[in-house]
């Protein structure tokens, strides 16, 4: 891989005669089109969303909520995990926690498109194939599953980047600058934060002058202060883990890296960009500036745990950042046929994605009607039924915590784990956190909610799952339903009949 120089001079490319201007305006253009599936969804359709707007509805109630007061509390902690937290402090009063989520969710993807096109304009002053390309990744399954701080982080990083190398020329006002800026995506998320630290360093490894050259290894100084609170603590978790089966695991994310809702287009995006990436390396093409940072972020995520800090899929986020900026390494220039050929991959997978969210989200608009049946302040237990083998991201695995958002209720979906979330129930007798909604099912499984231990400690049952239970709990009576959910009242709460015992 070799560095390339800055080019200043207006460029076109070959045949096709595309000015660089116009690359850069198809650029801006598809980033506000990355927004559509936000746009069209009346609620964003992540798996975990649910479960991040009732800890956001928790956060800023400040205790005027006597059920949600009640039931939960929240502790503020100076952690690398706190993007989205920080954006509902103002955004919440102004819009109301579900339309500032929305608008949240629809900001992700045209920032990360904008940081892709900022980082290619900074290096090359120009858009080409690779930057196209990279778009394909900004719909992730990080991003489809929900982990906001982590998506938000890496579009910062990249804007960062660009920034650094911008300053190329001026170092001491970049030094005194990315001590802040490396704060602030760290605060965001922390992985964020590591995956900036790890171009920043590829940026300068490719500047190197021979393999003994120590310097690369200083230059990225300015962000290694967030260091300190990490040492000290600061609402670390310190829980590590690869989990079972690693070998399959780690192979597993690598052809996943572009899961979504298809599973013949997702492995065919993975193998399109695998090709060009490799044609592009056999051609000279890879821009070591930023190819050195992709080749680090595949080792990592090849050798990082899958559990850091009590957050689940610290590698399996890694491989589709990777791959971005693998694609951005690419320094290929393109006639108007090959940039519109590069789109594609991007705006097939979106389109996909816009319909699959629509659709998912006028079967939610029909579940969360079970909410008019259900009293402020119910004790709710959901039961998600999730097939133990498939490839699309469930976006109901959540979905209960719309009773915490719209009911002050206390339920059993949340991210609320004592030592691992800002947000814990108050109750400590039982277990009644994520992910004690989930009933893992196989294909001749049946499922008998009369064993479900959460209904044991709740007034309510809210059943979703295409799977029908073969039974009930005894004596519940269904209030509500829809084709692949019910909520059914339970006949006597069992945590007032029968005393826990704390087991």
């Amino acid at each position: 891989m070799h560095g390339t120089a800055r080019h200043n001079t207006v460029e076109t490319s070959a045949s096709g005669g595309l000015k660089r201007d116009e690359a850069l305006w198809l650029g801006i253009f598809l980033s506000f089109l990355a927004a559509l599936p936000a746009l069209l969804a009346w609620t964003p359709q992540m798996t975990d969303y649910p479960s991040h707007l009732a800890g956001y509805q928790i956060m800023v109630d400040h205790g005027r909520d006597p059920f949600l007061t009640k039931y939960f509390q929240f502790k503020w902690e100076w952690t690398g995990n706190l993007g989205v937290e920080l954006l509902m402090v103002p955004m919440a009063p102004l819009f109301g926690i579900e339309l500032a989520g929305r608008i949240i969710v629809a900001l992700i993807p045209i920032l990360t498109g904008l940081s892709i096109i900022s980082v290619s304009w900074t290096l090359r002053r120009r858009v080409g194939v690779g930057a196209i390309l990279a778009f394909a990744t900004i719909w992730s399954p990080s991003l489809l599953m929900g982990f906001l701080n982590y998506s938000l982080s890496v579009a910062l990083a990249l804007f960062a980047f660009a920034v650094w190398a911008q300053l190329d020329e001026r170092p001491w006002t970049r030094r005194l600058l990315f001590i802040p800026v490396g704060f602030v995506v760290w605060l965001c998320h922390v992985s964020g934060w590591g995956v900036l630290g790890v171009m920043v360093f590829g940026y300068e490894w490719s500047k190197r002058r021979s393999w003994l050259d120590w310097r690369p290894f200083l230059k990225p100084w300015p962000l290694i202060f967030p260091l300190v609170p990490m040492l000290l603590g600061m609402g670390a978790n310190s829980k590590v883990s690869y989990g079972g089966g690693v070998l399959d695991y780690k192979w597993g994310i690598l052809y996943k890296a572009m899961r979504s809702y298809d599973y013949l287009l997702d492995v065919t995006s993975v193998a399109v960009l695998a090709l060009v990436l490799f044609v592009a390396f056999v051609t000279r093409r890879i821009d070591g500036r930023m190819g050195w940072a992709a080749l680090i972020l595949f080792g990592l995520t090849l050798v990082v745990p899958r559990q850091i800090f009590g957050g689940d899929y610290a590698d399996y986020r890694l491989s589709t950042t990777a791959l971005l900026v693998a694609c951005l390494a690419i320094n290929w220039p393109a006639p108007r046929w090959g940039l519109a050929l590069s789109g594609l991959l991007f705006t097939s997978r979106l389109a996909i994605t816009s319909v699959v969210w629509y659709q998912d989200a006028q079967t939610a608009r029909q579940m969360i009607a079970a909410l008019d049946y259900m009293p402020e302040g119910a004790k709710v237990a959901t039961a998600v039924a999730i097939p133990r083998s498939q490839w699309l991201f469930g976006p109901f695995e959540h979905f209960g915590s719309y009773a915490v958002v719209r009911r002050s209720a206390m339920e059993n979906s949340n991210f609320a784990l004592p030592d691992v979330h800002m947000l814990t129930m108050r109750e400590t007798a039982f277990r009644f956190a994520d992910p004690t909604q989930r009933i893992l099912y196989s294909s001749n499984q049946r499922i008998d909610l009369r064993k479900f231990r959460p209904a044991l400690h709740a007034e309510y049952l809210w059943y979703i799952g295409r799977a029908k239970p073969v039974a009930l709990p005894d004596g519940a009576r269904i209030l509500y339903s829809t084709s692949n959910s019910f909520l059914a009242r339970l006949a006597i709460p069992a945590d007032l009949a029968n005393p826990v015992d704390g087991s």
